[in-house]
Protein backbone atom coordinates (compact mmCIF):
# COMPACT_ATOMS: atom_id res chain seq x y z
CA UNK A 1 0.00 0.00 0.00
CA UNK A 2 1.37 3.39 -1.00
CA UNK A 3 2.33 5.78 1.76
CA UNK A 4 -0.07 8.39 0.41
CA UNK A 5 -2.93 5.95 1.04
CA UNK A 6 -1.71 5.54 4.62
CA UNK A 7 -1.63 9.30 5.04
CA UNK A 8 -5.09 9.74 3.51
CA UNK A 9 -6.57 7.01 5.71
CA UNK A 10 -5.04 8.48 8.87
CA UNK A 11 -6.33 11.92 7.89
CA UNK A 12 -9.88 10.66 7.33
CA UNK A 13 -9.95 8.91 10.72
CA UNK A 14 -8.50 12.00 12.36
CA UNK A 15 -11.10 14.28 10.76
CA UNK A 16 -13.94 12.07 11.98
CA UNK A 17 -12.49 12.04 15.51
CA UNK A 18 -12.11 15.82 15.42
CA UNK A 19 -15.72 16.18 14.31
CA UNK A 20 -17.02 13.92 17.06
CA UNK A 21 -14.84 15.52 19.72
CA UNK A 22 -15.85 19.00 18.60
CA UNK A 23 -19.52 18.21 19.14
CA UNK A 24 -18.74 16.93 22.64
CA UNK A 25 -16.81 20.13 23.37
CA UNK A 26 -19.79 22.21 22.29
CA UNK A 27 -22.04 20.02 24.41
CA UNK A 28 -19.95 20.76 27.51
CA UNK A 29 -20.01 24.50 26.87
CA UNK A 30 -23.77 24.47 26.36
CA UNK A 31 -24.27 22.48 29.57
CA UNK A 32 -22.19 25.08 31.38
CA UNK A 33 -24.21 27.95 29.94
CA UNK A 34 -27.55 26.30 30.70
CA UNK A 35 -26.63 25.69 34.33
CA UNK A 36 -25.42 29.27 34.77
CA UNK A 37 -28.60 30.68 33.26
CA UNK A 38 -30.74 28.54 35.56
CA UNK A 39 -28.98 29.87 38.68
CA UNK A 40 -28.80 33.55 37.71
CA UNK A 41 -31.28 36.29 38.52
CA UNK A 42 -33.50 37.14 35.58
CA UNK A 43 -32.32 40.79 35.58
CA UNK A 44 -28.63 39.96 35.70
CA UNK A 45 -27.32 39.30 32.19
CA UNK A 46 -23.73 38.74 33.28
CA UNK A 47 -23.51 35.34 34.89
CA UNK A 48 -20.66 33.47 36.55
CA UNK A 49 -19.89 29.96 35.44
CA UNK A 50 -17.95 27.13 36.97
CA UNK A 51 -15.01 25.79 35.02
CA UNK A 52 -15.98 23.90 31.88
CA UNK A 53 -13.36 21.27 32.76
CA UNK A 54 -15.76 19.95 35.42
CA UNK A 55 -18.13 18.66 32.73
CA UNK A 56 -17.57 15.07 31.63
CA UNK A 57 -18.67 15.71 28.06
CA UNK A 58 -16.03 18.43 27.69
CA UNK A 59 -13.25 16.20 29.07
CA UNK A 60 -14.19 13.33 26.76
CA UNK A 61 -14.41 15.76 23.86
CA UNK A 62 -10.93 17.14 24.57
CA UNK A 63 -9.47 13.62 24.55
CA UNK A 64 -11.13 12.62 21.26
CA UNK A 65 -10.49 16.02 19.69
CA UNK A 66 -6.79 15.91 20.65
CA UNK A 67 -6.42 12.36 19.36
CA UNK A 68 -7.93 13.37 16.03
CA UNK A 69 -5.57 16.34 15.71
CA UNK A 70 -2.59 14.12 16.45
CA UNK A 71 -3.70 11.76 13.69
CA UNK A 72 -4.09 14.64 11.25
CA UNK A 73 -0.65 15.96 12.16
CA UNK A 74 0.88 12.52 11.58
CA UNK A 75 -0.90 12.18 8.23
CA UNK A 76 0.94 15.21 6.81
CA UNK A 77 4.16 13.22 6.96
CA UNK A 78 2.80 10.63 4.52
CA UNK A 79 0.78 12.46 1.86
CA UNK A 80 0.65 15.68 -0.13
CA UNK A 81 -0.72 18.83 1.51
CA UNK A 82 -3.10 19.57 -1.38
CA UNK A 83 -4.73 16.16 -1.01
CA UNK A 84 -5.02 16.19 2.78
CA UNK A 85 -6.27 19.78 2.99
CA UNK A 86 -9.20 18.85 0.77
CA UNK A 87 -9.87 15.51 2.48
CA UNK A 88 -10.63 17.39 5.70
CA UNK A 89 -14.10 17.95 4.25
CA UNK A 90 -14.90 14.33 5.11
CA UNK A 91 -16.00 15.57 8.54
CA UNK A 92 -19.17 16.94 6.96
CA UNK A 93 -20.01 13.52 5.54
CA UNK A 94 -19.42 11.91 8.94
CA UNK A 95 -22.13 14.10 10.47
CA UNK A 96 -24.73 12.79 8.07
CA UNK A 97 -23.48 9.23 8.49
CA UNK A 98 -23.71 9.32 12.28
CA UNK A 99 -27.24 10.70 12.21
CA UNK A 100 -28.48 8.12 9.71
CA UNK A 101 -26.79 5.17 11.44
CA UNK A 102 -27.76 6.02 15.01
CA UNK A 103 -31.24 7.50 14.53
CA UNK A 104 -32.48 6.26 11.15
CA UNK A 105 -33.51 9.84 10.41
CA UNK A 106 -34.43 10.98 6.91
CA UNK A 107 -32.17 13.89 6.07
CA UNK A 108 -33.23 16.76 3.84
CA UNK A 109 -32.65 16.79 0.10
CA UNK A 110 -30.29 19.72 0.51
CA UNK A 111 -28.08 17.73 2.89
CA UNK A 112 -28.13 14.68 0.60
CA UNK A 113 -27.19 16.86 -2.37
CA UNK A 114 -24.42 18.60 -0.44
CA UNK A 115 -23.03 15.30 0.84
CA UNK A 116 -23.10 13.88 -2.69
CA UNK A 117 -21.05 16.82 -3.95
CA UNK A 118 -18.50 16.32 -1.17
CA UNK A 119 -18.24 12.56 -1.73
CA UNK A 120 -17.84 13.00 -5.49
CA UNK A 121 -15.31 15.77 -4.94
CA UNK A 122 -13.24 13.61 -2.60
CA UNK A 123 -13.39 10.79 -5.13
CA UNK A 124 -11.90 13.06 -7.79
CA UNK A 125 -9.24 14.29 -5.37
CA UNK A 126 -8.15 10.79 -4.39
CA UNK A 127 -8.15 9.57 -7.99
CA UNK A 128 -6.35 12.54 -9.56
CA UNK A 129 -4.48 14.10 -6.61
CA UNK A 130 -0.77 14.01 -5.88
CA UNK A 131 0.13 10.45 -4.85
CA UNK A 132 3.74 11.16 -3.96
CA UNK A 133 5.06 10.88 -0.41
CA UNK A 134 8.38 12.71 -0.26
CA UNK A 135 10.44 12.85 2.94
CA UNK A 136 12.23 16.20 3.23
CA UNK A 137 15.19 17.22 5.36
CA UNK A 138 15.42 20.61 7.04
CA UNK A 139 17.86 21.74 4.33
CA UNK A 140 15.43 20.82 1.56
CA UNK A 141 12.52 22.54 3.28
CA UNK A 142 14.61 25.66 3.87
CA UNK A 143 15.59 25.65 0.20
CA UNK A 144 11.92 25.46 -0.77
CA UNK A 145 11.12 28.44 1.47
CA UNK A 146 13.78 30.41 -0.38
CA UNK A 147 12.71 29.23 -3.83
CA UNK A 148 11.88 31.82 -6.47
CA UNK A 149 8.41 30.45 -7.17
CA UNK A 150 7.39 30.38 -3.51
CA UNK A 151 8.79 33.85 -2.79
CA UNK A 152 6.91 35.21 -5.81
CA UNK A 153 3.77 33.55 -4.51
CA UNK A 154 4.30 35.10 -1.06
CA UNK A 155 4.76 38.54 -2.62
CA UNK A 156 1.51 38.17 -4.59
CA UNK A 157 -0.19 36.89 -1.45
CA UNK A 158 0.97 39.92 0.54
CA UNK A 159 -0.42 42.21 -2.17
CA UNK A 160 -3.74 40.37 -2.06
CA UNK A 161 -3.87 40.65 1.73
CA UNK A 162 -2.95 44.35 1.68
CA UNK A 163 -5.56 45.24 -0.96
CA UNK A 164 -8.35 43.25 0.68
CA UNK A 165 -7.54 44.60 4.13
CA UNK A 166 -7.57 48.17 2.80
CA UNK A 167 -10.96 47.56 1.17
CA UNK A 168 -12.27 46.05 4.40
CA UNK A 169 -11.11 48.99 6.52
CA UNK A 170 -12.64 51.45 4.08
CA UNK A 171 -15.95 49.61 4.12
CA UNK A 172 -15.91 49.42 7.90
CA UNK A 173 -15.41 53.16 8.18
CA UNK A 174 -18.29 53.80 5.77
CA UNK A 175 -20.45 51.44 7.79
CA UNK A 176 -19.90 53.44 10.96
CA UNK A 177 -20.48 56.77 9.22
CA UNK A 178 -23.73 55.61 7.57
CA UNK A 179 -25.14 53.80 10.56
CA UNK A 180 -26.67 50.34 10.31
CA UNK A 181 -27.08 50.10 6.52
CA UNK A 182 -23.72 49.99 4.69
CA UNK A 183 -25.26 49.44 1.26
CA UNK A 184 -25.78 46.23 -0.69
CA UNK A 185 -22.26 46.16 -2.15
CA UNK A 186 -20.48 46.41 1.20
CA UNK A 187 -22.90 43.92 2.73
CA UNK A 188 -21.19 41.17 0.71
CA UNK A 189 -17.79 42.79 0.20
CA UNK A 190 -17.00 43.22 3.90
CA UNK A 191 -17.24 39.52 4.86
CA UNK A 192 -15.55 38.50 1.60
CA UNK A 193 -12.49 40.71 2.12
CA UNK A 194 -12.36 39.69 5.78
CA UNK A 195 -12.38 35.99 4.82
CA UNK A 196 -9.66 36.41 2.17
CA UNK A 197 -7.26 38.10 4.61
CA UNK A 198 -8.00 35.48 7.27
CA UNK A 199 -7.58 32.49 4.98
CA UNK A 200 -4.55 33.77 3.07
CA UNK A 201 -2.51 34.17 6.26
CA UNK A 202 -4.13 31.58 8.54
CA UNK A 203 -3.96 28.71 6.05
CA UNK A 204 -0.16 28.89 6.15
CA UNK A 205 -0.46 27.08 9.48
CA UNK A 206 -1.20 23.99 7.37
CA UNK A 207 2.08 24.44 5.49
CA UNK A 208 4.06 24.83 8.70
CA UNK A 209 2.28 21.84 10.25
CA UNK A 210 3.17 19.78 7.18
CA UNK A 211 6.81 20.88 7.47
CA UNK A 212 6.93 19.97 11.17
CA UNK A 213 5.35 16.58 10.54
CA UNK A 214 7.89 15.76 7.83
CA UNK A 215 10.79 16.84 10.06
CA UNK A 216 9.55 14.73 12.97
CA UNK A 217 9.07 11.73 10.69
CA UNK A 218 12.66 12.08 9.45
CA UNK A 219 13.85 12.32 13.05
CA UNK A 220 11.98 9.16 14.06
CA UNK A 221 13.51 7.33 11.10
CA UNK A 222 17.03 8.11 12.31
CA UNK A 223 17.86 11.45 10.66
CA UNK A 224 17.80 13.97 13.50
CA UNK A 225 16.21 17.24 12.38
CA UNK A 226 15.90 18.78 15.85
CA UNK A 227 19.47 20.05 16.20
CA UNK A 228 18.98 23.25 14.21
CA UNK A 229 17.06 26.50 14.61
CA UNK A 230 14.98 25.91 11.48
CA UNK A 231 12.70 23.33 13.10
CA UNK A 232 11.93 25.61 16.03
CA UNK A 233 11.41 28.59 13.74
CA UNK A 234 8.81 26.60 11.80
CA UNK A 235 7.12 25.67 15.07
CA UNK A 236 6.77 29.31 16.13
CA UNK A 237 5.52 30.26 12.66
CA UNK A 238 2.92 27.52 12.96
CA UNK A 239 1.82 28.77 16.38
CA UNK A 240 1.65 32.35 15.12
CA UNK A 241 -0.40 31.66 11.99
CA UNK A 242 -2.74 29.28 13.84
CA UNK A 243 -3.30 31.90 16.55
CA UNK A 244 -3.96 34.54 13.89
CA UNK A 245 -6.57 32.28 12.28
CA UNK A 246 -8.26 31.64 15.63
CA UNK A 247 -8.42 35.34 16.49
CA UNK A 248 -9.77 36.29 13.07
CA UNK A 249 -12.28 33.47 13.18
CA UNK A 250 -13.72 34.50 16.51
CA UNK A 251 -13.95 38.14 15.43
CA UNK A 252 -15.62 37.07 12.20
CA UNK A 253 -18.27 35.08 14.04
CA UNK A 254 -19.04 38.14 16.15
CA UNK A 255 -19.00 40.60 13.24
CA UNK A 256 -20.99 38.79 10.55
CA UNK A 257 -23.99 36.53 10.16
CA UNK A 258 -22.92 32.87 10.32
CA UNK A 259 -24.85 32.09 7.15
CA UNK A 260 -22.56 34.53 5.32
CA UNK A 261 -19.13 34.22 6.93
CA UNK A 262 -18.97 30.46 7.62
CA UNK A 263 -18.98 29.22 4.00
CA UNK A 264 -16.68 32.07 2.96
CA UNK A 265 -14.08 31.24 5.61
CA UNK A 266 -14.47 27.56 4.89
CA UNK A 267 -13.90 27.87 1.14
CA UNK A 268 -11.08 30.43 1.37
CA UNK A 269 -9.25 28.33 3.97
CA UNK A 270 -9.44 25.19 1.83
CA UNK A 271 -8.46 27.02 -1.36
CA UNK A 272 -5.35 28.66 0.08
CA UNK A 273 -4.32 25.48 1.93
CA UNK A 274 -4.42 23.52 -1.33
CA UNK A 275 -2.79 26.20 -3.47
CA UNK A 276 0.00 26.91 -0.97
CA UNK A 277 0.92 23.22 -0.97
CA UNK A 278 0.89 23.23 -4.76
CA UNK A 279 3.39 26.09 -4.86
CA UNK A 280 5.71 25.35 -1.94
CA UNK A 281 6.13 21.61 -2.51
CA UNK A 282 5.96 22.09 -6.31
CA UNK A 283 3.13 19.59 -6.53
CA UNK A 284 2.08 21.11 -9.84
CA UNK A 285 5.01 19.31 -11.48
CA UNK A 286 3.22 15.95 -11.22
CA UNK A 287 0.02 17.23 -12.84
CA UNK A 288 -0.71 17.08 -16.54
CA UNK A 289 -3.49 19.17 -18.06
CA UNK A 290 -6.16 16.48 -17.78
CA UNK A 291 -5.17 15.51 -14.25
CA UNK A 292 -5.08 19.13 -13.11
CA UNK A 293 -8.51 19.74 -14.66
CA UNK A 294 -10.00 16.71 -12.89
CA UNK A 295 -8.45 17.77 -9.59
CA UNK A 296 -9.98 21.21 -10.10
CA UNK A 297 -13.38 19.61 -10.70
CA UNK A 298 -13.02 17.78 -7.38
CA UNK A 299 -12.15 20.98 -5.52
CA UNK A 300 -15.09 22.79 -7.13
CA UNK A 301 -17.44 19.98 -6.06
CA UNK A 302 -16.15 20.33 -2.49
CA UNK A 303 -16.82 24.05 -2.48
CA UNK A 304 -20.36 23.56 -3.76
CA UNK A 305 -21.04 20.93 -1.10
CA UNK A 306 -19.58 23.11 1.66
CA UNK A 307 -21.74 26.03 0.58
CA UNK A 308 -24.88 23.88 0.63
CA UNK A 309 -24.03 22.67 4.14
CA UNK A 310 -23.66 26.21 5.48
CA UNK A 311 -25.83 26.91 8.54
CA UNK A 312 -29.42 27.59 7.52
CA UNK A 313 -29.93 30.39 10.01
CA UNK A 314 -32.74 32.90 9.77
CA UNK A 315 -31.69 36.28 8.46
CA UNK A 316 -30.69 38.67 11.23
CA UNK A 317 -31.51 41.73 9.16
CA UNK A 318 -30.60 43.46 5.94
CA UNK A 319 -27.18 44.59 7.07
CA UNK A 320 -25.71 41.07 7.06
CA UNK A 321 -23.39 41.70 9.99
CA UNK A 322 -23.17 43.04 13.51
CA UNK A 323 -21.62 46.48 13.46
CA UNK A 324 -18.55 46.96 15.62
CA UNK A 325 -16.63 50.23 15.94
CA UNK A 326 -13.62 50.96 13.78
CA UNK A 327 -10.21 51.28 15.36
CA UNK A 328 -10.05 54.29 17.61
CA UNK A 329 -13.79 54.49 18.21
CA UNK A 330 -14.52 54.58 21.95
CA UNK A 331 -16.76 51.80 23.23
CA UNK A 332 -19.52 52.33 25.74
CA UNK A 333 -19.56 50.58 29.07
CA UNK A 334 -22.67 48.58 28.30
CA UNK A 335 -22.01 45.03 27.21
CA UNK A 336 -24.02 42.71 25.04
CA UNK A 337 -23.44 39.03 24.57
CA UNK A 338 -23.01 38.01 20.93
CA UNK A 339 -24.86 34.87 20.00
CA UNK A 340 -24.01 32.83 16.88
CA UNK A 341 -27.56 32.25 15.66
CA UNK A 342 -27.40 28.89 13.92
CA UNK A 343 -30.42 26.61 14.10
CA UNK A 344 -29.83 22.87 13.96
CA UNK A 345 -31.92 20.49 11.89
CA UNK A 346 -34.32 18.34 13.93
CA UNK A 347 -32.41 15.13 13.33
CA UNK A 348 -29.20 16.78 14.56
CA UNK A 349 -30.97 17.69 17.81
CA UNK A 350 -32.05 14.06 18.24
CA UNK A 351 -28.54 12.83 17.55
CA UNK A 352 -27.11 15.12 20.21
CA UNK A 353 -29.84 14.04 22.61
CA UNK A 354 -28.53 10.49 22.15
CA UNK A 355 -25.06 11.74 23.05
CA UNK A 356 -26.48 13.37 26.17
CA UNK A 357 -28.07 10.09 27.23
CA UNK A 358 -24.71 8.45 26.72
CA UNK A 359 -23.18 11.00 29.09
CA UNK A 360 -25.93 10.88 31.69
CA UNK A 361 -27.74 14.12 30.83
CA UNK A 362 -31.18 13.90 29.21
CA UNK A 363 -31.71 17.57 28.45
CA UNK A 364 -31.78 18.02 24.70
CA UNK A 365 -32.75 21.67 24.35
CA UNK A 366 -29.29 22.95 25.30
CA UNK A 367 -27.81 21.62 22.07
CA UNK A 368 -28.49 24.47 19.69
CA UNK A 369 -25.45 24.71 17.46
CA UNK A 370 -25.12 23.60 13.86
CA UNK A 371 -22.45 20.88 13.41
CA UNK A 372 -21.89 21.58 9.72
CA UNK A 373 -19.04 23.98 10.41
CA UNK A 374 -15.32 23.70 9.72
CA UNK A 375 -13.08 22.60 12.57
CA UNK A 376 -11.79 26.02 13.61
CA UNK A 377 -15.26 27.54 13.34
CA UNK A 378 -16.53 25.04 15.89
CA UNK A 379 -13.67 25.91 18.22
CA UNK A 380 -14.46 29.58 17.76
CA UNK A 381 -18.06 29.01 18.81
CA UNK A 382 -16.84 27.31 22.00
CA UNK A 383 -14.86 30.41 22.85
CA UNK A 384 -17.73 32.73 21.93
CA UNK A 385 -19.97 30.80 24.32
CA UNK A 386 -17.97 32.18 27.24
CA UNK A 387 -17.00 35.57 25.81
CA UNK A 388 -18.72 38.92 26.11
CA UNK A 389 -18.26 41.41 23.29
CA UNK A 390 -18.77 45.14 23.66
CA UNK A 391 -21.06 46.66 21.06
CA UNK A 392 -21.70 50.33 20.34
CA UNK A 393 -25.19 51.73 20.97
Amino acid sequence: MGEWITGAAINVVGSICINFGTNLLKLGHNQRERQALDTDDSEDKTFSKKSVTQYQSWRIGVAIFSFGNILNFISFGYAAQSLLAALGSIQFVSNVFFAYLMLNEVVTRRIVLATSFIVVGNGFLVAFGNHQSVIYTSEQLLRNYGGRVYLTYCFILLCIVAVHHAIYRRGRQLTVSRGEDPGSVWRMLLPYTYAVVSGAVGSHSVLFAKSLSVLLRSTLEGENQLDGLFTYLVFFLFAGTASFWMARLNDGLALFDAILIVPMLQIVWTFFSIFTGFIYFEEYRVFGRFRAAMFGVGVLALFVGMSLLAPQAPQLGSKGFLQLPVHGHRRKKSRTRVEANMNSPHWVTLWRHRLLKLLGNRDEDILDRNPFLPLWTNIGIHMLDSWTVELPP
